[in-house]
């Protein structure tokens, strides 16, 4: 492994670029790939076996293409599928789990509320970590059921999506959260629109900084920080709609189909 190859980053959709965006954000000398798996999104839905297997298919093109480390920068494929990729593979992988323990160690109110997808809060390592993290604290836990497809389809603002956030906001405030875990790499696009929904004294997290900082912390461990100075450069690949994944970049990036 070479320390100049790109980062890979890769997710059930367009989702992932909120880790993506964070992983630039902490280092902005590092090249990065990101392969959105819009195709087959969402993972949610999808047998243990089906996670697998795509995770694997992702993972051997962004080999293919150099990389270095990869992220999944998915939940669920990170909690069905990241413990049988780091066996078989030999590259380090940083996975995305939703942040529970920060959510439980600061709720006062010891109720934290977590919108994820089926795939996710019904995955063995989900069970795992909010059992250690949560034994005194009542957890709300929300499938967000059509809210990636709705994402992957262009329709982040729309009146279906204003439903369905209202649907399941409604069930955590009435369970009296003070923290609300986001635990799907698509959903901090939802944030301004949760915030419009969510009283004061509501705390909305998640785990795109943490998995920032754990992607520098591994690329050091490995030596494989980016050396030299050079032009570093930011590649988009899509196999569904290459547009819907230019929208929520913040800047010019042009992204290429792919049919992967």
């Amino acid at each position: 492994m070479k320390s100049k190859g790109p980062i890979g980053v890769f997710d059930s959709g367009v989702g992932g670029t909120s880790i993506w965006k964070e992983i630039r954000e902490l280092l902005p000398s590092e090249s990065t790939i990101y392969l959105a798996d819009s195709k087959n999104a969402p993972y949610g839905v999808r047998t243990d076996k089906d996670i697998l297997a795509l995770c694997i298919k992702n993972t051997e093109k962004l080999l293919e293409m150099g990389c270095k480390l990869i992220v999944v920068a998915c939940n669920t494929a990170t909690t069905n599928a990241i413990s049988t990729l780091r066996n078989t593979f030999d590259i380090p992988f940083i996975g995305i789990e939703p942040a529970i323990k920060p959510a439980a160690l600061q709720s006062s109110s010891k109720n934290i509320g977590i919108l994820a997808t089926k795939g996710t809060l019904s995955s063995q390592l989900f069970h795992k970590t909010s059992q250690e993290h949560t034994q005194n604290v009542e957890v709300t836990e929300i499938i967000g059921e059509g809210l990636v497809s709705l994402i992957e389809e262009g329709k982040l603002n729309s009146p279906e999506m204003t439903l369905l956030l209202q649907q399941y906001i409604q069930l955590m405030i009435n369970a009296k959260v003070d923290y609300i875990v986001l635990g799907c790499s698509h959903y901090p696009y939802l944030v301004p629109q949760i915030k419009k929904i969510i009283p004061d004294g509501i705390t909305i997290i998640d785990s795109g900084e943490a998995v920032a900082r754990q992607t520098q912390a591994i690329l050091a461990q490995y030596n494989l920080e980016q050396k030299q100075n050079g032009e570093c450069y930011h590649k988009f690949y899509s196999n569904g709609n290459p547009e819907i994944l230019a929208r929520l970049l913040d800047q010019n990036y042009f992204v290429e189909f792919l049919d992967f």
